[in-house]
């Protein structure tokens, strides 16, 4: 481990890749504790864009105290094509070593930490730079720790639109298929499912190919208004990641209802980047500054090339000396895992696969 941080030395923050709700929790939480061991934050404006544009502000803790109680990001995100690039990336370490800082704190997801990872050890004037990551997606899709910032606030979303949605269709005596985010992870869908009281939920995890889905929903449909049933509606999530699209779904399963329940119709609600935005939870403001807290202290005592992650189901690693929920887990291990996860090959993808199975026919009765 590398000598410890000294007074006054200079700490990098950037916000990248997919907005979520608490990353502004996450900044406030870093400046507050940065003030407090004597450190200099700056912020760096629109993430790897920023930094290559040399875009650098100060953090001032009195806008972030207002800030953090709203979701998106107040020094902005960017996705950019060229920091990826051999050049992009020898540009960014030459700005780094000239802007003579000691460590580099990305919060994002995993391509945000991605980038933080081939930086780390650039030589700056204060020695090699230190990094470290903050795991931000709603999408819950990476490894290394049970819950990513931002994933609360995006399920208390659709559980709340999804009680919308319920009234109208139960008024009308309706169908509703409603497509959430999280990109080919279905944790969003099946969680916030399970919390509205869906019929059912469509993951990609469960490998069903397009006919079984179709076949899945109208099942469902058709059990729910069965003679004798007394149902008016019908709630059906169901993942951005699934293959079939909601559209040529509600379609088939259209087309076969026409021949098996008579006196309903559906609908398709996109919710789209909605579940992105809105004021971050109590829980994600707690998250976010916990594992901001411990990032900042891991570096200021000398470690770096690591992501502060949230102790739960799948995390055996050892908790860290600044928090017993918070875990340092070396950048290259959360790569590796979020790979397998991402695959379907880690112990977690696996448990997850299994317990969707098992949740979908509870869901259906």
């Amino acid at each position: 481990m590398a000598a410890k941080l000294e007074r006054n030395d200079k700490v990098l923050v950037l916000t990248s890749g997919g907005d979520a709700p608490g990353m502004n929790s996450a900044l406030r939480g870093a400046a507050r504790v940065g003030a407090e061991l004597g450190l200099e934050l700056v912020g760096v404006e629109d993430g790897y864009v920023g930094l290559l544009a040399e875009r650098f502000v100060p953090l001032d803790m009195r806008h972030l105290d207002d800030a953090s109680r709203r979701g998106g990001t107040v020094l902005g995100t960017a996705r950019s094509r060229i920091f990826p690039t051999p050049e992009g990336q020898q540009k960014a370490k030459e700005i780094l070593a000239k802007s003579n800082v000691s460590a580099l704190l990305v919060i994002g997801g995993n391509g945000s930490l991605t980038g933080a990872k081939t930086l780390e050890g650039t030589e700056t004037g204060k020695g090699p730079l230190r990094v470290a990551g903050l795991p931000a997606s709603i999408d819950n899709d990476l490894g290394g720790t049970s819950m990513a910032i931002g994933v609360d606030t995006a399920m208390n979303t659709i559980v709340e639109a999804c009680d919308r949605i319920c009234d109208t269709a139960t008024a009308h005596r309706r169908i509703f298929l409603v497509e959430v985010m999280g990109r080919d992870c279905g944790y969003l869908a099946m969680t916030a499912g399970i919390a509205a009281g869906a019929d059912t939920v469509i993951v990609r995890e469960t490998d069903r190919s397009d006919a079984e889905v179709v076949d899945q929903v109208c099942r469902t449909i058709e059990r729910a208004y069965a003679e004798g049933e007394k149902r008016r509606r019908v709630l059906i999530l169901k993942a951005e990641g699934v293959h079939i699209g909601t559209n040529e779904l509600k379609a088939k399963v259209d087309e076969r209802l026409a021949r098996t329940v008579a006196d309903v119709d559906s609908r398709v609600t996109v919710l789209g980047h909605v579940v992105r935005g809105g004021t971050p939870s109590a829980f994600d403001r707690l998250l976010a500054a916990r594992l901001a807290n411990a990032a900042l202290r891991g570096l200021a005592d000398g470690a770096s090339g690591f992501m502060a992650g949230w102790v739960g189901p799948g995390i055996t690693r050892e908790a860290c000396p600044y928090d017993p929920y918070v875990v340092l887990v070396p950048l290259e291990e959360m790569l590796a895992e979020t790979d397998k996860l991402h695959r379907g090959e880690s112990a977690l993808a696996m448990w997850r696969k299994r317990v969707y199975r098992e949740v979908e026919s509870i869901l259906e009765r």
